[in-house]
């Protein structure tokens, strides 16, 4: 991609409203765009990134059996009062000009247990789960922190289906590897536990997934012997002693939940009547759990924690481009030869956003810190008379200069 016909541009000024790093720099680096507050519109840079984290979540998704579906955000008001939960305050109501009401999806219980019903009916058909990638509506109050609260916002919502307690929690334990995996693949694994929660209505504990963060809004209790955690409202619950060893020395500390996991086990499944039938030809509730991650709230937190002064610093994996090519002056010779490797790069299936705008230097380096790609490769008059290239590595200070013809040698 050519940077001088990238739709979204770099800019040094951001709503005076927007205070957390992960909205000024997500602005500022031409990712996002604010529509109003916690509602943003995700440029190219933003959704290249964006669909990469949901790649890799679906990668993981798939590996644990699940099977992605796409169910509908506008929903039956019938089915959230069969729960009771249609006036719970995080729901958006739309109302039609002939009086009838709908709901928009900020979770999706109600709408998969009766679609799962619908097709399900033998032990044989157990245990099964399925995902989806979708749109998520809730009646924030305070969106702030920016795509880290939002009232518009994606969410992996994953449900499983058991037949028994000990299938249930096997399929649960193979969520909490599969989300481990997640984290490790876009670079915040070291700094994410695995949280005890409360179960609700469900079951004694559910667990989060908290990312240490001064942004975090969740204070946690750290158990360095089980390297897990603790959310504050349940500290006392377990008497300021980890869950699993009982160690009393806990340390708080600030973190960001981005992820959770709960066994509903029977809740909404009752309510719906979704029951199957066993060996012996027995009715029985089925048990269900659910599992969820915020893709964009996950791209938030990444850039919370990965950045510096300059800007972003994005893993490789996440990354909106591989190679941020960047031709400085306007000699012929230096265009030309940035042509040339722009269009070697491309022929290997190499992303690579080419700067080739008549900017200064001065004014490409910093944005191209800024937007923060792995891999910085610079064409300049002075690396041409040597027949070589500068490479500079976003999160390392200094640069390397090589033959132009080891271009392709470079790790990408």
């Amino acid at each position: 991609m050519k940077q001088s016909q990238l739709f979204g541009k770099t800019t040094y000024e951001v709503p005076k409203d927007e205070t957390s790093i992960n909205a000024r720099l997500l602005i500022r680096g031409g990712f996002v765009d604010k529509l109003m507050a916690g509602v943003y519109t995700y440029l190219p840079l933003g959704k290249r990134v964006l669909t990469k984290i949901e790649n890799i979540i679906r990668e993981e998704m798939d590996a644990i059996g699940g099977q992605e579906i796409l169910m509908p955000a506008l929903q039956n008001k019938k089915d959230w009062q069969t729960t009771g939960r249609w006036d719970v305050d995080v729901m958006m109501k739309v109302k039609t000009f002939f009086d009838k009401e709908y709901g928009l999806g900020w979770t999706h219980e109600e709408v998969v247990t009766p679609l799962a019903k619908k097709y399900i009916r033998s032990y044989k058909d157990f245990p099964f789960s399925v995902y989806q990638i979708q749109t998520k509506f809730r009646s924030e109050k305070r969106a702030k922190s920016g795509v880290l609260r939002g009232r518009e916002f994606s969410m992996k919502d994953l449900y499983s289906f058991h037949v028994g307690e000990e299938d249930l929690n096997k399929f649960y334990d193979l969520a909490k590897e599969a989300y481990f995996k997640i984290f490790d693949r876009v670079g915040i694994k070291n700094k994410t536990y695995l949280t005890f929660a409360s179960g609700g209505d469900f079951s004694k504990y559910s667990h989060e997934f908290q990312t240490l963060s001064s942004a975090g809004e969740d204070t946690i209790y750290i158990c360095d012997k089980c390297k897990v955690a603790v959310n504050k409202e349940i500290i006392d619950e377990v008497k300021n002693r980890c869950p699993e060893c009982g160690n009393e020395n806990l340390e708080e500390d600030k973190a960001i939940e981005t992820g959770n996991i709960f066994k509903l086990k029977t809740k909404f499944t009752e309510a719906f009547n979704f029951k199957f039938l066993d060996k012996k030809g027995e009715e029985n509730l089925v048990l269900m759990g659910c599992y969820g991650i915020g893709p964009s709230r996950l791209m938030g937190t990444i850039v919370e924690l990965l950045n510096d002064e300059n800007g972003i610093i994005w893993p490789e994996s996440i990354a909106p481009y591989q190679v941020h090519l960047v031709s400085l002056g306007n000699d012929d010779n230096v265009i030309a030869e940035a042509e040339k490797i722009y269009d070697s790069l491309q022929k290997e299936k190499i992303e690579v956003l080419y700067d080739d705008r008549n900017e200064s230097a001065g004014v490409k380096f910093k944005d191209s810190d800024l937007i923060g790609i792995p891999l910085r490769i610079v064409v300049s008059k002075k690396t041409i008379e040597k027949r070589s290239i500068e490479i500079k590595k976003r999160d390392a200070d200094g640069f390397e200069l090589i033959g132009i013809d080891k271009i392709m040698n470079l790790e990408f």
